[in-house]
């Protein structure tokens, strides 16, 4: 399952859904983005978000992990901006993300069983392996021109369109989608 709850400059909860595990990570903190909305301030916030995500986490985060995972964020969110602009991605953020997807997976695991094969409890480092292997299969051949930006001239948030027709155009209908139509009603209103 995929979303987030993310609070404007204004202090407005609304929920985000951008789609994908990678894009909802990417947006814990939006890259030149209002402050309000970093998610990530300390190991325990990633311990947190990652538990929220991934059953059986094993350990909390620490220092080194909270800088894995903003270093992994930060490539993520470039080259999915990338993709929706139409621009050229950078190497080294090509490079981030294949070194973090090439890390050790969480192996999947049949529960009922009176044996444990491998270890019962996710560590960090695989959760975050699994958000790199999510954004290497989106931003590959799966996205297919469906990793867009929102329609809202004021919003820089990015999504993958799930949407039969391939027309999702907002962020989120509660927020830049209801702004537009209420825009537009009013503008038809004046006339």
């Amino acid at each position: 399952m995929t979303g987030q709850w993310l609070v404007a400059n204004d202090g407005v909860r609304w929920w985000y859904d951008s789609g994908a595990l990678s894009l909802d990570f990417a947006h814990t903190g939006v890259l030149d983005g209002p402050p309000a909305w970093e998610q990530l301030h300390s190991p325990d916030d990633l311990s947190s978000w990652l538990g929220d995500r991934f059953e059986r986490l094993a350990d909390d985060a620490g220092d080194r992990d909270l800088a894995d995972a903003l270093s992994l964020r930060a490539a993520i969110y470039r080259l999915a901006r990338a993709q929706a602009d139409g621009t050229a991605v950078k190497a080294d953020d090509v490079d981030t993300l294949n070194l973090y997807a090439a890390t050790p997976d969480i192996p999947p695991a049949l529960d009922g069983g009176s044996r444990q094969a491998g270890r019962t409890r996710v560590r960090v480092g695989q959760a975050l392996s699994a958000i790199a292997r999510d954004a290497v299969h989106l931003l590959g051949h799966a996205a297919d021109g469906r990793i867009r930006e929102c329609s809202a001239d004021n919003c820089q948030l990015v999504f993958f369109d799930e949407s039969r027709t391939n027309n999702r155009r907002w962020c989120s209908m509660q927020r830049c989608g209801n702004r537009a139509k209420v825009k537009a009603f009013r503008a038809k209103e004046k006339l």
